[in-house]
């Protein structure tokens, strides 16, 4: 199963190519990702797992990027309706999940797919942790095949 994020794109992600920029991709999936992964009580995404404000207010679990890999597939043209980013979990590791993203706009265009591969830490060692049975148990129905890019 898979969560659907609305992101918006922004004028200022175009490059001069009039298309959205790479680098703006990468931060419409950070998005995403903060989205769904995220609880900050407006409406949470059903993988939400992580309080927004666990960092700042002295938690003691983190994320951290640890490997990131995006296949473009077509240019995405600014459009003022959002992009349907559909998130979901390629595989559960001891420490890690692999993220995986299907970026789609216009009409059911597929623009982009991607791989986010997240570790979590305790903040306190700066140390991997062990996904907690919680989270697993939030994520397991969201677990599907993960991307197979071209290559």
């Amino acid at each position: 199963m898979r969560v659907h994020i609305p992101v918006h794109r922004r004028w200022g992600d175009q490059d001069a190519l009039g298309h959205i920029n790479n680098v703006s991709l990468m931060k419409l999936l950070e998005e995403a990702r903060i989205r769904a992964f995220w609880r900050d009580g407006s409406g949470d995404s059903p993988v939400a797992v992580f309080d927004a404000d666990t960092v700042s207010t002295g938690g003691r679990l983190a994320t951290l990027i640890a490997r990131q890999e995006v296949e473009y597939l077509t240019p995405v043209p600014y459009a003022k309706d959002p992009l349907d980013v559909q998130v979901w979990i390629g595989k559960l590791g001891g420490s890690s999940a692999e993220l995986c993203y299907e970026v789609f706009g216009d009409g059911g265009s597929l623009y982009a797919r991607a791989t986010t591969v997240v570790v979590l830490v305790d903040t306190a060692t700066g140390r991997p942790t062990r996904l907690t049975p919680e989270i697993r148990a939030a994520w397991a129905s969201y677990v599907e095949d993960p991307i197979t890019y071209r290559r």
